[in-house]
């Protein structure tokens, strides 16, 4: 498990740099996780910090369905506070856990994506935490243990597409079916520039002006 996530990390590390303009944001549940394994190596430390990260969490609690800039705005007056503290524990405590040791992994790993781990504080659109995509995408992993040419070299680009505009209008209230129906059927005769009024927001505000005029 530890491997495959180190080598996600690479991934997305990898097409950030490669795609330009993308600033990653890295999950708290991750770190968390990295922490509960310390527990029994470092019980008052890890304790300590695990407190902290449920004082974000209960914040994000409070936060849950507000706008993105009151979310920001809380974050930078509370959530920075809470940051700030664990931050400064963890460079010096740093460098008094063995690195193979389970404190000394989960230091180094939180340590190693510190300014990921701050980017939701600064981003009210952003979570802290991507346990909401994880939960979208898990019919994938099943999916894809299953479903004929999965496999293929190129079915990871189009799955994600696919995927990205079913999930959308499932958050959106949209039945799937209608909007690629018609989708579909006039997407042969659109240019590219025309496309971009497809996603299912802006598909969806057209079908509601149509049925208001």
């Amino acid at each position: 498990m530890a491997t495959c996530r180190a080598t996600a990390i690479w991934v997305y590390a990898s097409f950030a740099k490669e795609h330009g303009g993308i600033e990653l944001s890295a999950c708290w549940a991750h770190a968390r996780r990295k922490f509960d394994e310390a527990e029994d190596d470092s019980p008052a430390l890890v304790r300590w910090l695990l407190h902290q990260i449920r004082l974000m969490y209960r914040i994000e609690t409070e936060l849950r369905g507000k706008g993105p800039n009151l979310r920001q705005a809380v974050r930078c007056a509370q959530t920075a506070m809470v940051l700030a503290r664990i931050g400064k524990v963890l460079r010096l405590k740093l460098g008094q856990h063995r690195p193979t040791s389970p404190t000394g992994k989960a230091i180094a790993y939180t340590l190693g994506l510190w300014q990921e781990l701050q980017r939701f504080r600064d981003d009210g659109r952003l979570e802290i935490d991507n346990n909401l995509v994880e939960n979208a995408i898990r019919p994938t992993a099943i999916g894809k243990k299953n479903w004929l040419f999965i496999g293929h070299p190129d079915a990871g680009d189009r799955s994600a597409i696919l995927y990205t505009l079913l999930v959308n209008c499932r958050r959106l209230g949209i039945n799937p079916r209608e909007y690629l129906l018609d989708v579909l059927t006039r997407l042969p005769a659109l240019t590219n520039r025309q496309t971009a009024d497809l996603t299912p927001r802006r598909w969806l505000a057209a079908r509601r002006r149509a049925q208001a005029a």
